[in-house]
C-alpha cells in the first residue's frame, strides 16, 4: 500500500497513497482526510484531496512556533505528524457511509443533447443507456473544476465515451455527462466538454445552504429517471430529504 508525502510549498504538502482509481484508495483519501480534519495540527488549514492524494495546507509559521510538533523546520514538523496520523488511520475502523444519495435527472432531448450519440457511439439505443446509467451505485471521488463539482466513479464501461472534439461554451447547470470512464454532474453554468445525457432540477451547489455542496468525497449516488413535466416541479434536495 503506497504512501508517500512531499513538499509542494513553504505552505502545503502532498500525500500520496499511489494506486490507481479504486474503491480501496478512496476509502485511504477519505479516511485520512476526515482523521486530519478531526485532529488538526497546529497551523492547519485545510486540505484538498483528490483521486490518490491528499494535499495539506498549513501556516509554516505557527508550525514552527508549536511546541505540540518535533523537529526543525516546518515541513519536518509537519511529515512527523501526517506519518502519525496514516499509522491511526490503518488501525481505525472505515467510516461510516451515509446512505445513497438519489439525483432526480431528465434523460435526453433538451435536457441531454448527447444521449443519442452516446447511444449511437456504443451502439445502443437511448433507452438502453439511460438504463446502464441509472443502474449503477457510483462514489464521489472528489470535488474539483468548479463548486461542487463531483467527479464520479463507478460507471459502466458500456458507457465509456471520449469527451466532446469542440466543448460547449456553456453548459446549464445540473446537466449530467459522460466523460472517459466517469460522469459528473454540472453545478453551476460553465463551459464544458463532456457529454451531456441528462440534467437534474437539484442544485448541486447552493452557497444559501449550511453545507453549500450537496456532495462530497466518499459519497455514493445514483441517479432515478423523471420525466420532462416533473423537471421544474421536483422537490429540492432539502424538501425531498424531509420526514
Amino acid at each position: 500500500m503506497g504512501f508517500a508525502i512531499y513538499s509542494l510549498s513553504e505552505y502545503a504538502v502532498s500525500v500520496d497513497f499511489g494506486g490507481g482509481i479504486d474503491a480501496d484508495t478512496l476509502q485511504r483519501v477519505t479516511g485520512f482526510d476526515a482523521l486530519l480534519h478531526n485532529q488538526p495540527f497546529a497551523g492547519f488549514r485545510t486540505t484538498v484531496p483528490a483521486y490518490t492524494t491528499v494535499t495539506v495546507i498549513f501556516d509554516p509559521a505557527t508550525v514552527v512556533a508549536a511546541a505540540s510538533l518535533a523537529g526543525t523546520t516546518a515541513y519536518e514538523r509537519v511529515y512527523r505528524y501526517l506519518v502519525r496520523v496514516e499509522s491511526a488511520q490503518r488501525d481505525a475502523p472505515p467510516p461510516a457511509t451515509r446512505a445513497p444519495v438519489t439525483i432526480p435527472v431528465c434523460y435526453g432531448g433538451a435536457f441531454g443533447p448527447d444521449l443519442e450519440a452516446v447511444a449511437d457511439h456504443h451502439g445502443l439505443t437511448a433507452q438502453a443507456v439511460l438504463e446502464l446509467h441509472c443502474a449503477a451505485t457510483y462514489q464521489v471521488h472528489f470535488i474539483g473544476f468548479t463548486p461542487g463539482f463531483a467527479y464520479l466513479g463507478g460507471l459502466s464501461d458500456r458507457l465509456a465515451t471520449p469527451r466532446k472534439a469542440d466543448p460547449r461554451g456553456r453548459v446549464p447547470a445540473g446537466s449530467v455527462g459522460i466523460a472517459g470512464t466517469q460522469t459528473g454532474i454540472y453545478p453551476l453554468d460553465t463551459p464544458g466538454g463532456w457529454q451531456l445525457i441528462g440534467r437534474t432540477p437539484w442544485r448541486l451547489f447552493d452557497p444559501d445552504r449550511a453545507s453549500p455542496a450537496l456532495l462530497n468525497a466518499g459519497d455514493r449516488v445514483v441517479f432515478r429517471p423523471i420525466p420532462p413535466d416533473r423537471f421544474a416541479t421536483y422537490p429540492s434536495p432539502d424538501a425531498a430529504s424531509s420526514p
